[in-house]
């Protein structure tokens, strides 16, 4: 498999695990390209992937959008340690199963821990990143980035 075929197959994979997960619908934006740095503002969690892709993956919101996932998957509202902790947890879930999504594909990655991320941040270091946007009921958005190493393209 090509790397732009293991790329597509680990986007496509992410996507697929953010519907499995979360408890709602939602719509997913089209996805664009980028090699700036990341700019975070709110609360995000970066989950590193080595194996056939190495890169990172960063699920970024607001403190607001990561509350409602959390309330509507636990009915109950969160916040301060419980928020930063279920951001992290929502992040693991997402990752492990895009790590058995691509493995039946014959690709495989393996997961960091979760680094949840507050405030202002410029995050570098990637070579290419693919940025899609997702429109959560109510008007939550959460933007899930998938960022590649040169190695991997």
């Amino acid at each position: 498999m090509s790397n732009s075929q293991s790329i597509t197959e680990v986007l496509n994979g992410s996507l697929d695990s953010v519907h499995s997960i979360l408890p709602f619908k939602l719509s997913i934006d089209r996805p664009s390209r980028s090699e700036e740095p990341i700019q975070q503002n709110g609360l995000g969690v970066l989950i590193g992937m080595t194996g056939d892709l190495t890169g990172r993956l960063l699920i970024d919101g607001s403190h607001t959008s990561f509350g409602y996932v959390g309330e509507k998957m636990f009915g109950m509202p969160l916040e301060g340690e419980m928020l930063y902790s279920f951001t992290g947890e929502l992040a693991n879930m997402i990752a492990g199963h895009l790590s058995t999504k691509v493995s039946e594909r014959s690709i495989s990655i393996d997961i960091t821990p979760p680094t949840v991320i507050q405030g202002e941040s410029s995050i570098r270091g990637f070579d290419l990143a693919f940025h899609v946007p997702l429109t959560l009921q109510d008007d939550h958005q959460l933007k899930l980035i998938l960022m590649i190493d040169k190695k991997s393209m």
